[in-house]
Parts: structure tokens; C-alpha cells; sequence
């Protein structure tokens, strides 16, 4: 079937599709911070309602959390899931975007006219690339061209507690022929692909606790323990001098890649010198016997992603802190075990303790790393419609990322997911100011509609 009516249907109806994206990312969808419950529940009503306008029969669905979105359409062929998420990341700190984060705006830049604002690349307009193809797909031809399932989650970026749950108990619902996730990016902002390999995750929160309480630094200096430099000195001890992180046992499962492998990455041609040139830096900072690529897609991470004690307010007060906490997450791959990092790390952690301190820890999270275990020709025709639509030769790609959800397809549902996403790598996910690019957005509804025909012709 030729998708040439509906590639012009998206054409003609971007404005509108446009106003639609901002009507979504208006609505302050953080799923970590309970005060925005009743927003996410708004996000998921405004998705069902959106559905329903185009004549899918679209339903809400409670959780113990954030509620699930979950529509279907009947028809002949495939049985295709497209999975996407609502719930968005928190904006702080709020003085770093150059406008309110739910109030998207269209902006002029140096590289192209782009959408910025809050979930605008993770993960609203990515899924909307797809709706809005679906939605040219039944103005042209008054139907979808095959079964379809919709299945929009609201808590993928607090770690999606209800959603393997769900899964679970609504398998035969959920199950499908394939499940198309857009929640990737573009190779160097411009090459579309497939991403096969997704890093997983160990989130982890400690805490060093020391005095009872607050002590005045000249009182006490000198003779007090200080959580704030015991903390500074456990994370310090995370890496050595070559960028190696020195959790025992943390590189058990860690696999080499092979040749076949190393030399299509290497024909990429990736320059990191641009790379990171993007984001005003200048030198790979990983492993240093590894390349940029690999440190990026095949190397297990461990970052510190925030600190706090003390006071940090306006001013200066000399105080020694009772406490002292940190976030440090880590990306895995191959059959790197979290638990078993997690495990290693709080014994790490407790043998540096000095006297007078403890430790406390609460996970915020665990997945394994992901990997195709097997692709078939709906991939190759998935590239070649991207290929044509790009006008670049499409190909397999891996991601540092993580989207746990790609192997609860293959390991719950014993569906085969296929990632596709039209991110840049300056869309500045979870950072202020956060944007997605309208050739993007543009051009992801018209992959997706080529893909759609592809699928089913």
C-alpha cells in the first residue's frame, strides 16, 4: 500500500498536530513527586480522550500508582503494540530554563526551528509521532491498516513500579506480533536506525549519618566526624585514575565485543569530538583504554547524579551537617547482575565508614541491560522505510540509555520490541530547557506512517 495520501495528510496537518503536542506537554506530568498525582492523571484522560477522537477504544486503567493507557483497534495482519510514556521528568532547577517548562514554545535556533519545553523528546512528542500518524492513517483511508494496541505508561520515569505488575496480569491482553517503541534517538542527530542494545540500571540514594545533629564548625571542627567529607571520600573511591569503577565484582558479566560488531560501530564514523563539542566539553572522560562509542553503548557507567548537606542556601552558615546524602546511579550491560552490584556496593560503602558514622540506602530501582535476541525482515523493512524517508542509509545502532520495558516485551509477553526514535543529541533530555526538534517530529510521523504501509503491503 503506498503511504503517499497520508504523508501528505501530515503534511498539510502539522499546525494542528503541532497544537495538539502543546495541549499534552502543558500538562506537568512528573511522576516522582506525588504533588502532580492529579496531573498525571490528567495527561492520561487527555491521551484517552485523544484516542477516542479518532474512533479507538481507548480506556483508563488504575494502578497502585500512575493509571495505564490502554487502546485497541481490530484488523487484519500483524498485531502491531506501540508503547510510549506520559509522565515526564522533574524541571528543577527551575532558574536554568530560559521560559516555564509547561508552557511549550517554537524557537529559532542556529540549527533549525525546534519545541522546547518539558517531556517535549522524552517522551510526549516522540509518542505523539506516532499517534499523529495513526491519525492521518484513519483521515485518509477511515481505518487503521492492521491490529493495533496503544499502551501508554505514566511512571517510566520514576522507575515503573506498576508496570511489570501490569503486564502480568493483562499478558493476553498486551501481546502482540510486534512492539514499536519511540523512545530513542537519531545516530549523531541525523541517522535513522534501530537501536538493539540498551544499557540497564542501579539506582541507588545514601545516606552518611554522623552527629545527632547540626554542630557549629567552631565548636566542634576538628574533633566531630563530618558526613559531608566521609561521603565526598566513599564516592571519590568509586573510580580509579583510568576511569574504571572499582565495585568488586562490578565488571562480572561485562562481555567483549565482537569483531563483526566493533567494525560496524567503527564505519559509523562517529566524531566525539562533535559529540561532545555540543555540550561545551572536549575530552572522553570513561575508561580510558575504551573507545567514545563504547564507553557510550557496551561499558557499564557508575555517575554521581546529585549531592546534598549542609546548608546550600544564600549565604554562609558554618555548620557541620548531620547528614550528608548522595544519588548515584549506574548503567549495565550484558548479564550484569543490579543485585548483586547493589549488594557489593553497600559492603563497600559500610567498610569505609569511620567510627561514629553509619549508612543507610534506598534503592530507586533496578533493570538488567537489554539486547535483541533476534531480528527477522520487519526490521529490514523498517530500515529501508527509514532510509527513504530520511534519505540516509538507516541502520543498527546500540544506546548508553535504559528502557526496561524492551525486555519485559521479550522476557513477559514473548514479543519481539523494535526501538525507533528521532531524538538529537542536544535535545537536552531531563536537563533545563529541554526541546525537540520539528524536522523530528515532522518526519518521525511520516517514518512511522512509511513503516505502517511497509508492514502491511
Amino acid at each position: 500500500m503506498s503511504p503517499d495520501a497520508v504523508l501528505s495528510r501530515i503534511d498539510a496537518d502539522l499546525p494542528q498536530a503541532l497544537d495538539r503536542l502543546k495541549a499534552l506537554l502543558r500538562i506537568p506530568s512528573i511522576s516522582t513527586d506525588p504533588a502532580y498525582k492529579a496531573d498525571c492523571d490528567a495527561a492520561a484522560d487527555w491521551l484517552v480522550q485523544d484516542l477516542q477522537s479518532m474512533g479507538i477504544a481507548a480506556g483508563k486503567r488504575p494502578t497502585p500508582g500512575h493509571p495505564m493507557v490502554v487502546a485497541h483497534v481490530d484488523g487484519p495482519g500483524p498485531h502491531l503494540l506501540f508503547y510510549g510514556h506520559y509522565d515526564v521528568q522533574p524541571v528543577d532547577p527551575v532558574d536554568l530554563w530560559h521560559n516555564d517548562p509547561f508552557d511549550p514554545q517554537i524557537e529559532d535556533t542556529p540549527k533549525g526551528r525546534v519545541i522546547r519545553g518539558r517531556g517535549t523528546a522524552d517522551d510526549k512528542g516522540q509518542l505523539m509521532t506516532f499517534v499523529e500518524a495513526c491519525r492521518a492513517w484513519i483521515a485518509v483511508h477511515g481505518s487503521l491498516p492492521c491490529k493495533m494496541t496503544f499502551f501508554f505508561e505514566g511512571e517510566e520515569e520514576s522507575g515503573s513500579p506498576s508496570l511489570v505488575p501490569f503486564m502480568k496480569e493483562n499478558a493476553e491482553e498486551l501481546r502482540a506480533d510486534l512492539a514499536l517503541i519511540c523512545d530513542t534517538g537519531l545516530f549523531e542527530s541525523r541517522v535513522p536506525g534501530i537501536e538493539v542494545m540498551l544499557r540497564g540500571m542501579l539506582q541507588e540514594e545514601i545516606t552518611i549519618t554522623g552527629p545527632d545533629i547540626d554542630l557549629h564548625s567552631g565548636l566542634f571542627g576538628g574533633a566531630a566526624i563530618n558526613p559531608i567529607r566521609v561521603l565526598c571520600r566513599c564516592i571519590a573511591a568509586l573510580h580509579d585514575d583510568t576511569g574504571r569503577v572499582t565495585v568488586p565484582g562490578f565488571y562480572d558479566g561485562v562481555p567483549e565485543l565482537s569483531d563483526e560488531v566493533r567494525a560496524q560501530w567503527q564505519a559509523l564514523g562517529f566524531d566525539h569530538a562533535a559529540f561532545l563539542g555540543d555540550v561545551g566539553l572536549s575530552h572522553p572522560a570513561g575508561e580510558q583504554d575504551r573507545t567514545p562509542l563504547e564507553m557510550l553503548w557496551s561499558r557499564p557507567t557508575c555517575e554521581v547524579n546529585g549531592i546534598t548537606g549542609g546548608y546550600t542556601g544564600e549565604g554562609f552558615k558554618t555548620v557541620l551537617p548531620s547528614r550528608a546524602s548522595c544519588k548515584i546511579s549506574f548503567r549495565l550491560v550484558g548479564t550484569q547482575d543490579p543485585q548483586a552490584i547493589r549488594r557489593n556496593l553497600i559492603a563497600m560503602i559500610e567498610g569505609m565508614l569511620p567510627p561514629d558514622c553509619s549508612a543507610s540506602f534506598v534503592n530507586h530501582g533496578a533493570s538488567p541491560a537489554f539486547q535483541i535476541r533476534e531480528t527477522d525482515a520487519r526490521f529490514d523493512t523498517a530500515l529501508a522505510a527509514l532510509t527513504e524517508e530520511w534519505g540516509v542509509p538507516a541502520t543498527y545502532t546500540g544506546s548508553g540509555g535504559s528502557i526496561p520495558i524492551a525486555g519485559y516485551f521479550q522476557d513477559l509477553l514473548d514479543t519481539t520490541p523494535m526501538l525507533i526514535g528521532f531524538g538529537k543529541d542536544d535535545d537536552g533530555l531531563h536537563s533545563p530547557n529541554e526541546k525537540y526538534d520539528l524536522e523530528s517530529f515532522h518526519k518521525g510521523m511520516r517514518s512511522w506512517a512509511r513503516i505502517l504501509a511497509a508492514f502491511t503491503s
